[in-house]
């Protein structure tokens, strides 16, 4: 299932024009605060009526102002996930969990659906508690159960982690690489956090000023240097598809990817796990000749695609390594001095530790 998006609206400050089109999957909407992330996530769900509009999941139009076709948001079938869960505290979590169900009327299937669900998010424990005695993490999983519950065609989650401190973000992380490989539906994920969009999303949508500055394939999106300063420079990163191919008894993993190999700390899984790594740009080193008697494991070759220079003494180099793409956040002086340009071979360097648990997840079955 597809989502289909064209939106425009006068601000005091800017004109809004957006237009993207999803595959299905998890779509990630990111940009500046300002930029209109939310906004698009408002009118998606109906709550914001822009001046034109017209919104649609596969062939179900939600919007079409210049038909006069406006969905109430009541009907549009949107599981809605905000940054605080908003459950009510007054109701256990079942309750909770079933309340979307009984407002529109389809109780039967909800309960058909509830064991799925509990599974999907590991909640069945928490059903007789209480919102009160449920820590953030577990909060935003049952209300990311309730909205499934309700029935909907599609899921919008608006920054469901910002609230949330390192621990609880890596708690719930692997449930959502869960829901996004197990819903049926389009997920458009609002979000600022590169950790997050690079470990879940499988496109972006880049937002700046209301207008679309890049969308496609978040590997592809990623790596894009002109993009890449609405993101943040210095959080600047490329995804990897990797093979575990096996452990070795010194802690370390091997991964297979398509330029060669990586060790990495051990990684929980087991041999022919599909992972996705991202790799940031600023733990990537350069050489024009493999360096030899040096501690880093990691040493991949490739061809510099492009270079892009920063407005102070940084550049991106964009690498091209077996079938993937490496950024790699170096000083102008280095590219001068190693002679970087388009074409030119180049090993890329990353240290083994350098890679953090929180850049590693599961890639999309």
């Amino acid at each position: 299932m597809s989502l289909s998006v064209d939106i425009t609206h006068r601000f005091a400050a800017f004109e809004m024009s957006v237009q993207f089109e999803t595959p299905g999957g998890l779509t990630a909407l990111i940009g500046r605060s300002g930029a209109g992330k939310t906004t698009v996530a408002n009118v998606v769900a109906g709550l914001l009526r822009p001046d034109s509009a017209r919104v649609s999941v596969d062939a179900n139009i939600l919007a079409d102002t210049d038909r006069g076709v406006w969905v109430s948001p009541q009907a549009r079938r949107i599981g809605y996930v905000f940054q605080e869960a908003r459950l009510f505290p007054h109701m256990s979590v079942r309750a909770n969990l079933l309340y979307g169900a009984r407002r529109r009327g389809h109780q039967v299937r909800a309960k058909a659906d509830l064991p799925h669900v509990l599974d999907l998010l590991d909640i069945a424990p928490l059903l007789d508690r209480r919102p009160g005695a449920l820590s953030g993490g577990e909060r935003q999983r049952v209300a990311i159960g309730r909205a499934l519950l309700s029935d909907p065609q599609m899921l919008l989650l608006d920054e469901p982690l910002a609230a949330l401190d390192p621990a609880r973000k890596a708690e719930i992380l692997p449930y959502l690489e869960r829901l996004r490989d197990d819903a049926d539906m389009p997920i458009l994920y609002v979000s600022h956090a590169m950790e997050e969009v690079a470990r879940l999303a499988n496109s972006v949508v880049v937002l700046e000023a209301g207008q679309v500055l890049a969308s496609g394939p978040a590997a592809e999106v990623l790596s894009d240097p002109a993009a890449i300063p609405v993101m943040d420079p210095a959080a600047a990163g490329a995804i990897l598809e990797a093979r575990l191919a096996g452990h070795d008894d010194d802690g370390l993993s091997r991964l297979s990817v398509s330029g060669g190999s990586l060790f990495l700390p051990h990684i929980d899984g087991v041999p022919g796990d599909r992972l996705r790594l991202r790799i940031e740009a600023q733990d990537v080193m350069l050489s024009r000749t493999r360096p030899v008697d040096i501690s880093a494991l990691n040493i991949v070759q490739g061809k510099v695609m492009s270079v892009y220079p920063g407005k102070g003494p940084g550049a991106l180099v964009r690498i091209r390594t077996g079938e993937d793409v490496i950024l790699a956040r170096v000083t102008q002086r280095s590219v001068a001095a190693l002679g970087l340009a388009p074409g030119e071979d180049v090993f890329a360097i990353i240290k083994s530790l350098a890679v953090t648990s929180g850049n590693i997840g599961r890639a999309r079955r």
